[in-house]
């Protein structure tokens, strides 16, 4: 079976309420969303959200790139698009990623496909930094049935332990922590936040110091009184055995759109517990397509809270038989396929371009 058309586009989908990183507030999610349809006029959609300063890629690099792989693959075999993909996988991760999702739906669905019910917990932001507004923050997302809440830090490392020291005062092992640094400590002020962590109901500490930095990372992981995992270091193969020689690195997280196909990943995320670590996946910044794909390798290979909660985020939903959701978990009914609701995806189009 041929590909017969591509079409490459741009979204905007605003957000409920700010998501706060460390380095900046997101107002609404823009990832590029591809679509590749065949003679039989299915269709098969892959998505990336490019966000400057975590990737190396650029969002016009990755515009430029996305339709001249479109183009390159119009016309040609499903069977031989992979290997016409991956050429450009060292360059734009993004992109190939949401390639390999598209054409995996047109040729072999099987990795999204259930003829079971799923259950994949999420886990839920806890934002709040005043301390009235994080004990009513804790207390509705316990309500909704969330178990794993995430915590931004890598702000004054001194400011982040205090906050720290409520936010576990609140919870009171009613729920798992997650603490995400999204790579903004310094060596060492890393260094001093994760020595003095009390370790009561924390998980891990992620990504604390540069990407680039695994000296750095390391020499946190060192003394941090909890776990570390990585994420913006992982890209590959590679960089998993990389962090598998690091003492204190315990977890890993993956993201569909820097690994490649549903199959690479499930092979990355065997890979991280081959290696004695522990994987973690999903990407807090995908709109629905990518978080229900991540949610169906996660029901495979994952055996805790999964990160896919970007649709969560979004004040719009994409598909016309939303993602379903209930008490902290995305759960799938036997035979769940998206419908792309394209009155939505219409409306939501900042830039598009069509190969025919």
């Amino acid at each position: 079976m041929k590909i017969e058309r591509a079409t490459v586009r741009q979204v905007s989908f605003p957000l409920s309420v700010p998501y706060k990183l460390a380095t900046a507030d997101l107002y609404e999610f823009t990832p590029f969303v591809l679509e590749f349809n065949d003679a039989d006029g299915r269709s098969g959609w892959g998505e990336a959200l490019i966000i400057t300063g975590y990737t190396e890629e650029t969002v016009e690099g990755s515009w430029r790139t996305a339709i001249e792989l479109a183009q390159r693959l119009k016309g040609i075999q499903l069977k031989d698009a992979a290997a016409i993909v991956d050429t450009y996988a060292n360059a734009h991760p993004g992109v190939v990623s949401a390639t390999h999702a598209a054409l995996d739906m047109l040729r072999d669905p099987s990795p999204f496909w259930t003829d079971k019910d799923l259950h994949v917990p999420l886990l839920a932001p806890c934002q709040a930094h005043e301390k009235h507004e994080i004990r009513e923050e804790v207390e509705q997302l316990l309500e909704a049935g969330f178990k794993t809440f995430k915590i931004k830090v890598g702000y004054a490392w001194q400011d982040d332990l205090e906050r720290m020291e409520h936010i576990q005062s609140c919870v009171a092992g009613r729920a798992s922590l997650r603490l995400d640094a999204n790579r903004s400590f310094s060596r060492a002020d890393g260094q001093s936040f994760a020595s003095h962590l009390d370790p009561r109901g924390i998980e891990l500490l992620e990504q604390p110091c540069a990407a680039d930095d695994w000296e750095a990372n390391a020499q946190v992981a060192a003394v941090s009184t909890v776990p570390i995992m990585l994420d913006e270091s992982i890209y590959g193969v590679a960089d998993i055995d990389r962090a598998a020689a690091i003492p204190n690195v315990s977890f890993v997280k993956l993201k569909l759109k820097k690994i490649g196909s549903a199959e690479q990943l499930t092979a990355a995320l065997q890979r991280i517990r081959t290696q004695g670590m522990t994987p973690v996946l999903g990407d807090g910044v995908s709109i629905e397509l990518g978080c229900w794909m991540e949610a169906c390798v996660a029901a495979q290979c994952i055996d805790n809270a999964g990160e896919m909660n970007g649709f969560l985020k979004a004040r719009t939903r994409l598909f016309g038989n939303p993602l379903p959701f209930n008490q902290g978990a995305i759960r799938l009914p036997a035979k769940y396929w998206p419908q792309v609701d394209r009155a939505v995806l219409d409306a939501h189009t900042l830039r598009t371009h069509s190969i025919t």
